[in-house]
This record gives C-alpha cells, structure tokens and sequence, in this order.
C-alpha cells in the first residue's frame, strides 16, 4: 500500500507539473490547447499498472456527468491531468433500466459493471488512464434504491432481467426493501422520507446487514478496479448509521466518501447528521452563489457562516440536479456562472466539484445522441456539451486553488456591490467584477513584492502585474471578469 500510495503522488505530482508548463497557455482566450502528458514514471515502474491519485479532501474533483468511460480516459490524458484536477466523478457505472433520458442511469436493476455509458472492460482501462494522468476516479453510487416500482418488469442495458420486488441479478426479493410501499409525501415525517418511495424507487432496506453486504460488495468491486472514491445519490434517504456500517465494510474503509444529504430548513433530517462518516455536499452555499452572482457579491465573505464545517463540506456552483431545477446557477448563466467558478476555486471553503455536462432544454433530455442503451462519446468541440475543463479561467483557477491550499483569507475588499477581492495570505489574490463596466482599483494585499501572473486571465486582460513593496497593486478588471495573481513563475 505504502508504495502504490507513493506512486499515486508521483504521478499527481508529474499532472501538476504539466499544468504549470502550460500556464502560459491558461492565460489566453477561448479553450485550453489539448496536451500530451508528461511521462509520471520512472523507467524502473513502467511496467506496474495504473494506480489512480489518492482522492483527498481538499481535492479538484470534475464531475462529468454522462461522459462514456472511453471519452473520460481520453480526456484525462488530453486535458484533465495536464490541468491538475485531481479527480474525476463520473456517473453511476452499474447495470440500469433501458432508456435515453438521463435519469435511467440512476435506477439500477444489478451491480453489473455494465452501462449505457460503457463496458466493465472499459471502465477498467479508463480508471489505469486517468490514473496514468494523475486522475483519480469517484463513482456516483446509487445504493438506495432500485429502478421504480412504476416500471413493472423489464429487461437492463445489459440484458439481465427485473420485476418488482425481484433482481435476481444481485439477487434481492421483497425481503430486501422497505415495508412502505408508498411515494414519500411529507418530508416532515423522517420514518416516511428514509423508509418510503423516492419518487417510486424501491427502496432498499439498508439496516439489513445482507443488503448492506450486497451493496459492500459492489462498491469493493469498484475499488478493486481502481476507483478512489464515492459519491453517495440520495444519502439522506438511508440513516446515517446505515451508510456508516456500509463504509465500515468496505475494503478500504478511509475511502473518500461524499454525501447527498439534501438540507432544507423545517425538516428533521440535515446534512450534519451525514459527517461521521464523510464528507456532505453543501447545497446552501450553491444556492447562495446564485443569489450572489444574480444580485451582489460583496456578502460572500461570510459564505461559509452558518454551514458545514469547511472539512467536511463538499461544494459546487452547479451539478445534473440542480441545473435542472433552477436551484443554483448553470451554463446558461455565461459570465455569472464562470466567475461563480472562479470564486469557488479561490476561497477557503470546503472542497470544490467543477461540472461538466451537455446542454439541454428537457430537463429529462439525455446526451446528444443517447439511445434507450447507449451514449455517444463526449464532444468539446460542437457545443453540445459544456467541457468546463477547457475554459483558460477555470484551468487557471484550478492552478490557484492549489497553490494556496492551506492559506487563511486575508485582505477582504468590496464596494458594497458588485466587485470583491481577497488574499490567500502571501500565496496569491483575487479579485472579481460582476459589474457591467470594467473597475480600477489599488488593492492592498499580503503579496510579497514582485511579479505576478493572472492565472483566470481572458481576452483583453493584462497577463501579469506588479506588486509594489507594500503589497499594494493596480488593476482594472474587465467587466464579468476577474485577475487572480499567482508568483510568475510558480508551478501551483
């Protein structure tokens, strides 16, 4: 283990390297120029196989939500590892009812690795590339339930058989889901919400230790192939204690783990229930980002108050829910969207999810091109899919996020409106304009004196900047923009 674990870091440390080489390259207009990674191995390894990066908190994880296992192994090759993302999250790999729409993938009828997404042989070899990349890779694990009641029987994509209350592809029977076998009606009612139908799901009886062993052994499927962590789909509907004693099944129960725990104000379940065995995505901090990019940004320094603890907070800007519902911001927002990103990668709160999807205007609509048991490969180049890696400010900000990992905020600014910035100590600064005009301004900040590189630079904006010898500089950031100075120079 110990070994394997340092291999992992070398080869995180030769993405990461890559990405400073081609800083130069994240500063100008329009997509990041594909790249071939450097080689992460010294001649005496080049025969061991591929071992994805440890999955930390902390850590860059892109969520690339129905990408096909041989579009996300390129893409980590070609893009993601040269930009020091440090993880990959793709969507649910077991065997699921047929169908285009999307959310086919989230209602499984086995533990098959075998979907309309791909192959377990493909699947495998996506894990070794995006290791070989620096990539680790998180699986979406959909463990609450199984397809819905409402779909009666049928055949998965990868043709094993279901009926109610009958998968003998696991095999579970009636025994193995909940006694309710009503819809959930009152989310008031927290028997009702953890032990009912979600939206007709089977709901599958998850204090039982045999279903619970079930689910174990499919997930230690997933980390004998090479996965490094796991996205649980609807925790809040299954007892805390009860995905405790899953994990604690696993064979490697320190696996990175991050929660679906939906919070609402007035319900009794709440993402704190959820931290004892991972960490818990926070919605309210993405719906705050709406608000603030939708409005003004100057209340965002006290983002993080009243939430999560940082250490145990998964955040996003956007992912395959909620920019569906209109809950936080999405691509179609433009700048907004982007400068939520940048914002994200830039502040000391939890760990950050980038997103990338397709575009849409069903929000049941699945990929370009899916059929009822298969989806085309990713295209960044049609704009059909949103490919957010690509963006110079976002592959920059990752940069940043990086070199100041571990810094406190410092040298908080704002006009009372539209335009903020802030410090990461002596590691790098920030600043945004969500304004319609473009600002100057002389901010002071805890930079040692010297040169400096805006890493979320774009077209238009200067590439480097001045800091004087009391730490004050002068910038005026574009409309919709944002400057984010890093040491010239600096690897991140």
């Amino acid at each position: 283990m110990t070994h394997a674990r340092t291999t992992r870091s070398r080869r995180r440390q030769a993405g990461r390297a890559v990405a400073a080489m081609a800083a130069a390259g994240l500063t100008a207009a329009g997509l990041v120029a594909t790249a071939t990674p450097a080689s992460s191995e010294p001649s005496s390894a080049a025969e061991e196989p591929a071992a994805a990066a440890d999955v930390a908190h902390g850590d860059v994880i892109l969520t690339m939500f129905q990408w096909t296992w041989t579009a996300v192994a390129e893409e980590c090759a070609s893009t993601i590892g040269p930009a020091g993302i440090d993880a990959v999250q793709v969507s649910p790999p077991q065997e699921h009812i047929q169908g285009a729409a999307w959310w086919t993938s989230y209602q499984p009828v086995s533990y098959q690795i075998e979907s309309k997404l791909g192959t377990r042989e493909e699947f495998e070899a996506m894990v070794d590339a995006c290791g070989e990349a620096g990539v680790g890779v998180v699986a979406d694990a959909v463990i609450n339930h199984t397809t819905g009641a409402d779909q009666g029987a049928g055949t998965g994509v990868a043709g094993t058989s279901f009926a109610v209350d009958d998968f003998p592809g696991v095999p579970y029977t009636a025994a193995d889901f909940n006694d309710c076998r009503e819809n959930i009606a009152n989310y008031g009612d927290r028997d009702e919400v953890q032990n009912c139908r979600l939206v007709s799901l089977q709901d599958l009886r998850t204090g039982s230790p045999d279903v619970q062993d079930k689910i174990a052994g499919y997930l230690n499927d997933l980390l004998d192939l090479g996965v490094q962590g796991f996205r649980i789909d609807a925790a809040k509907h299954m007892p805390a204690e009860d995905l405790a004693a899953i994990k604690a099944k696993l064979s490697d129960p320190d696996v990175y783990w991050v929660q679906e725990a939906i919070g609402a104000g007035g319900e009794p379940i709440q993402p704190s229930e959820y931290v004892g065995s991972g960490d818990v995505h926070e919605f309210d901090y993405a719906r705050q980002l709406k608000n603030a990019f939708g409005g003004q940004l100057a209340g965002l320094r006290g983002v993080a108050d009243g939430k999560l603890p940082s250490d145990q907070a998964g955040v996003f800007v956007t992912n395959h829910d909620t920019e569906r519902n209109g809950e936080t911001l999405t691509y179609k927002d433009g700048d907004a969207y982007r400068l939520a990103t940048v914002f994200m990668l830039a502040f000391p709160y939890g760990s950050p999810s980038l997103y990338t999807g397709y575009t849409f205007d069903d929000k049941d609509a699945g990929a370009p091109g899916a059929t009822a048991t298969s989806v085309p490969d990713a295209d960044c180049d049609g704009g059909a899919w949103s490919c957010i890696q690509r963006d110079p400010a976002v592959a920059g900000m990752v940069r940043f996020h990086h070199a100041v990992q571990g810094t406190d905020l410092t040298d908080w600014w704002d006009d009372g409106g539209d335009r903020i910035a802030f410090g990461r100590g002596d590691a790098g600064f920030v600043a945004l304009n969500n304004g319609d005009g473009e600002a100057e301004h002389t901010y002071t900040t805890s930079l040692p004196a010297g040169e400096y590189t805006n890493v979320a630079a774009g077209e238009g904006a200067a590439a480097t900047y001045t800091v004087a010898a009391d730490g004050t500089f002068t910038a005026t950031v574009p409309a919709n923009s944002a400057v984010a100075l890093l040491p010239a120079g600096a690897d991140g």
